[in-house]
């Protein structure tokens, strides 16, 4: 009804219909979100993943409310009861958990989409064990259906979209995450590419115990990041550059996107190593992937809107004939969205700056950005890239983090030369003999 109503909608100017059409696009996702919030499993990791997807044509105001309840669906849901989930665990090890572990606490440490996770013991170590709810991966199908319903919707925001493609994407991206001998192996992959590394750690899985709906690894204490946020500027600063450096050197590296960068998902050790864990949600990249898309990056900073034209159209983002797109106004507007890494200096990050790329783009040619904005597609293997970096961005900003972002991404995407004491450690550490093999 709601877009039935747009097309009838001719009264007043056409700001006063965009903003009514932008109002029905709130209230449309306010009733998805309301939805997807009590549906454990597929709908609601894909209103997560959605959360990241900046939609053009929408006031700032409207914009951020929509981000706000798209990402509400991150936060922790209700937890299962033991009795339950010990039934899970039974069911997978075909005897009690008492039966296989020295002890585990019934209490969950944390809730999430698509499982919940228990301190337990184990050979004489602490272990996390996360368990999947029941009947979730049953449910998958039945939630990919429903996702259907997003369709109109991402069409009518984004008409050059292929929708149909990237909500393929999406499920099977989603219905992998329920498979956790699937995220074991990605785990242990991690685990082996990231050993000894002198600021990141990935904690050993073990296989041996992991099950479709059971995965055992090592047991990490650590500061959260709601206690980061709390720390001084050196240590929260540190802690964003690590993280940004773990996702783009396992993509760079490895090949590989890990599209679920939540704050829940790593903890700041004593030691001042970066715990990393949850490897549900991965794609493997085509290669050298990301080397492609830093010509884009390049073409950015150099004000270069015929190679910007050349990447964008390589990677599959602009559909149609090449006269159809206006490289100086793309230029204009991925500048606009690329304010906080265009210089070389270090800048402190806000968590306002989450929406001053969106409002920017409403300044100078605003609207003619916008409509080519509307006509850009979404290419299915870059979605989980698209969401890392929406997400790592917004824990940069959150974390009022401060960084030179323009040479940092410059040597994660780009290759350019190691920034700062961390960037010397990691060119070292990756040239070092005890590194290589591990791809």
């Amino acid at each position: 009804m709601r877009w039935a109503g747009d097309r009838l909608d001719a009264r007043g100017s056409e700001a006063e219909q965009q903003r009514r059409r932008g109002d029905r696009v709130v209230a449309t996702i306010d009733s998805l979100v309301d939805q997807l919030a009590v549906m454990r499993g597929a709908a609601m990791k894909a209103g997560q993943v959605l959360s990241t997807v900046e939609f053009p044509g929408l006031d700032p105001d409207q914009s951020e409310h929509l981000q706000r309840r798209l990402a509400s669906l991150r936060d922790n849901v209700p937890a299962v009861g033991w009795q339950d989930m010990r039934e899970v665990l039974a069911s997978e090890w075909g005897r009690p958990p008492e039966d296989v572990l020295e002890r585990i606490e019934t209490e969950p440490a944390a809730a999430a989409s698509i499982g919940q996770v228990y301190r337990a013991r184990l050979d004489g170590r602490d272990v996390a064990i996360k368990v999947q709810y029941p009947g979730i991966a049953e449910a998958v199908v039945s939630d990919m259906r429903n996702l259907r319903m997003l369709s109109p919707l991402l069409r009518r925001l984004m008409p050059g979209l292929e929708v149909k493609d990237v909500l393929a994407e999406l499920a099977e991206r989603v219905t992998e995450e329920c498979d956790y001998e699937l995220e074991a192996a990605n785990h242990r992959r991690l685990a082996r590419f990231w050993r000894r590394h002198p600021f990141i750690r990935v904690p050993g899985v073990d296989t041996a115990l992991s099950r479709r709906r059971v995965l055992v690894t090592d047991w990490v204490d650590g500061m959260s990041f709601e206690q980061v946020a709390e720390q001084p500027d050196p240590v929260r600063d540190r802690f964003a550059e690590v993280v940004y450096r773990f996702f783009y050197v396992t993509a760079a590296e490895l090949q590989v996107a890990l599209g679920d960068p939540h704050p829940g998902n790593y903890l700041l050790c004593e030691d001042g190593r970066v715990a990393f864990f949850d490897f549900g949600m991965v794609r493997e990249l085509p290669p050298e992937y990301l080397r492609r898309e830093a010509r884009v990056f390049a073409a950015i900073r150099e004000n270069d809107s015929q190679a910007l034209l050349a990447g964008l159209r390589e990677l599959g983002y602009l559909p149609g004939l090449s006269a159809e797109w206006d490289g100086a106004l793309l230029l204009e507007q991925m500048r606009a969205a690329a304010w906080w890494f265009a210089g070389d200096q270090p800048l402190r990050l806000a968590p306002e700056d989450v929406w001053r790329g969106s409002e920017s783009l409403r300044d100078g040619s605003g609207d003619q950005m916008m409509e080519q904005m509307r006509r850009m597609t979404l290419p299915p293997e870059a979605l989980l890239l698209r969401r890392m970096e929406g997400l790592l961005f917004q824990i940069a900003a959150t974390l009022r983090a401060e960084a030179p972002w323009g040479p940092l991404l410059q040597e994660l995407i780009e290759g350019g030369p190691p920034v700062g004491e961390l960037g010397r450690e990691q060119e070292e550490w990756l040239g070092s003999g005890s590194q290589r093999g591990r791809r």
